[in-house]
């Protein structure tokens, strides 16, 4: 993928200053035109442009391209991921595990469903997605490792599988909702401790 990099950081020459409220406009417009059902396949520059109220000009100073726009808005679809303590290996495991499948937009609840088809499919959008959750996965990544060194956690953790473990129950039960009768609200807590019992150390 050559535009994954988001240019809304990239330094800007003297002139007109950015409009915050045009930057807005346009990942919400991109957000929307998702949430209605457009493939990333089929969403389009002009579309977007379109719906924020903009020129295509405006879009193309701000992003290299689609694929950059797409990474800033499914970015703030999710939010920001929460920062660890670093005092429990298990408070903080519960505090990643409860923020996997979780956005802080409800139009999430029908934009990631129909992306994982697409990124299945899709050399390119499995590497947009790859470069969404890689921060949250080292989050998490980070802990293990932590547990290893205080010797909380076993000396020969498989790191990725246990991410996998912890990652995957939730996953399956937020996009999925595979499984109605599990509360939400405890399934992190219950993963986690789960889980632990085979990843402490003896």
């Amino acid at each position: 993928m050559s535009d994954v990099t988001s240019t809304a950081d990239a330094p800007r020459s003297p002139g007109r200053p950015r409009s915050v409220r045009a930057d807005e406009a346009i990942v919400q417009a991109t957000l929307d035109l998702l949430a209605e059902g457009n493939s990333i396949e089929a969403l389009s520059i002009e579309a977007i442009a379109a719906r924020a109220g903009v020129g295509k000009a405006t879009i193309y100073r701000r992003w290299s391209g689609k694929d950059a726009l797409l990474l800033d808005a499914l970015r703030t679809l999710k939010g920001t991921p929460p920062e660890p303590a670093g005092h429990s290996v298990r408070d903080d495991l519960v505090l990643l595990v409860g923020a996997v499948g979780h956005n802080v937009d409800p139009r999430a609840a029908k934009i990631m469903p129909c992306l994982v088809p697409e990124v299945n499919r899709s050399p390119d959008h499995y590497q947009l997605y790859q470069t969404i959750i890689e921060p949250r996965r080292r989050l998490m990544r980070d802990v293990l490792r932590r547990g290893v060194a205080s010797g909380e956690l076993r000396a020969d953790l498989d790191i990725d599988l246990a991410m996998a473990l912890l990652s995957g129950p939730m996953v399956l039960q937020r996009v999925l909702r595979w499984h109605p009768e599990l509360d939400d609200r405890i399934l992190p807590e219950r993963i986690v401790d789960g889980v632990l019992e085979g990843l402490r150390a003896r």
